[in-house]
């Protein structure tokens, strides 16, 4: 690739900037029940298994199976309106979420808000990877991603500090609001040029079609074992961070913190912790693909192994401890790692015609899989220990869910190994198949 191919404009980084903000209002919303779970939990008279539910499962299933759809809807129209619709959408039920007054009128505007964030993540990789090239791809994936750990380290600042002065109710109304502020910007932001559709009609090809696009998306994952791999990794990965949806109620509850206090410092490290992580992630796979030639999800091999004894000691331990908030950093340190290397590799390994629905697919399967069993199975498991008189079922409960993530290890290790040559063979089987 030659440095013309290589530069990237400033707009570009603006319009990241820009998209990266919207995928922090994406987490904040998404991470508020769990970051006033001890505000709304005893509030509204919430099981274990209900505060899951409605964390968990009911949330997880509109926004994956959602998600693909809506991945497919983003290769076929125009994109930024697409993200400023879903916006609207999700910022609106966000503030009525706040109206709740019980487990049913909470859990119809959250099956709702799934639905509207389902658009966000696969809308805007499609329109990075029309913005930056293969090279800065991780980077840029990693950079957007950065929304995450600041969403979940503002959600928590909010909590523990707007929480105690203004109640929780209110504070979901005014993000609702700032929301759908920002959707009216993102509705003025014109399309990203397509590159693939551009190609396509200098000779003389079409836009694909929702079926033709399914059609690719299962070419791909049959031809490229690779893809499987990390993906399958992804999601084993996934369910610790599902379970860790009790974290801050095993806090207040087994390690004595107090619940305004402990969002306030839990927030604070995130936040630092998270973003450190993403850039770390993204421009660290990006050297270690340039420098090895061997797959980014090898890279997170080595993080996965690196960070296995903090992740299980963090558990173990007093909350007085200096290893808990060593572990609490790293925990937020691996999360950001992770986005950047497996998001530019998904997209990678498949045509460039299908990224929002591969990224969209990679999605659905992470949460109705990874974050879904995580949640969900973790309340049931805690409500389960807890009425048989088990001593700390949320720390045996996140335990052992931080043991079965470490599962990911090898299935990164293989998808690394294959990457290259499971990427070459599906490029000459897509050339193949279209001769």
């Amino acid at each position: 690739m030659d440095l013309e191919e290589n530069r990237v404009e400033s707009r570009h980084y603006a319009f990241l900037g820009f998209l990266t903000l919207l995928n922090v209002m994406n987490f904040v919303d998404r991470q508020l029940l769990g970051s006033f779970a001890n505000f709304i939990v005893p509030d509204l008279g919430l099981t274990n298994t209900q505060f899951g539910l409605l964390t968990g499962l009911f949330f997880i299933v509109f926004y994956s199976v959602m998600g693909l759809f809506m991945g497919a809807l983003a290769d076929m129209v125009n994109r930024t309106r697409l993200i400023a619709a879903g916006l609207a959408l999700w910022s609106a039920l966000t503030a009525l979420s706040g109206a709740a007054r019980g487990f049913w009128t909470l859990a119809a505007p959250r099956m709702l808000i799934g639905v509207g964030e389902s658009i966000m993540t696969p809308t805007a990789m499609s329109l990075l990877s029309d913005r930056f090239p293969a090279s800065k791809l991780g980077f840029a994936s990693g950079f957007y991603y950065m929304g995450v750990p600041i969403g979940v380290g503002v959600s928590l600042l909010i909590a523990g500090y707007l929480g105690p002065a203004i109640g929780w109710r209110n504070c979901f109304y005014l993000l609702g609001g700032v929301g759908l502020g920002l959707a009216v910007i993102m509705l003025l932001i014109k399309e990203t040029p397509r590159r693939h559709v551009a190609v396509a009609a200098e000779s003389g090809g079409e836009r694909p079609s929702f079926r033709e696009i399914m059609r690719t998306l299962a070419f791909a994952l049959r031809n490229c074992p690779a893809l499987g791999l990390t993906v399958a990794g992804g999601i084993t990965t996934h369910f610790i961070l599902g379970a860790a949806t009790y974290d801050q109620l095993w806090y207040v509850q087994e390690r004595g913190f107090e619940r305004a206090q402990i969002a306030q410092w839990t927030g604070w490290v995130g936040l630092v912790g998270g973003v450190l992580g993403n850039l770390f992630g993204g421009l660290g796979s990006d050297r270690f693909l340039a420098k090895t030639g061997v797959g980014r999800p090898m890279f997170l091999f080595w993080i996965t192994v690196a960070f296995a004894p903090f992740g299980i000691a963090y558990r173990l331990v007093d909350g007085d401890s200096i290893w808990f908030w060593i572990g609490v950093f790293v925990g937020f340190f691996q999360l950001g790692c992770f986005y950047g290397p497996t998001f530019s590799t998904v997209q990678e390994l498949v045509p460039p015609g299908i990224r929002a629905t591969v990224v969209a697919f990679y999605i659905l399967l992470l949460n109705f899989v990874g974050l879904g069993i995580g949640i969900t199975a973790g309340g049931i498991v805690i409500d389960a220990l807890a009425a048989r008189g088990v001593a700390a079922p949320y720390t045996w409960t996140l335990l052992v869910f931080t043991i079965i993530s470490l599962g990911a290890a090898p299935l990164y290790y293989w998808a690394g190994r294959r990457y290259q040559a499971d990427r070459r063979h599906l490029l000459e089987a897509v050339a193949a198949r279209r001769a």
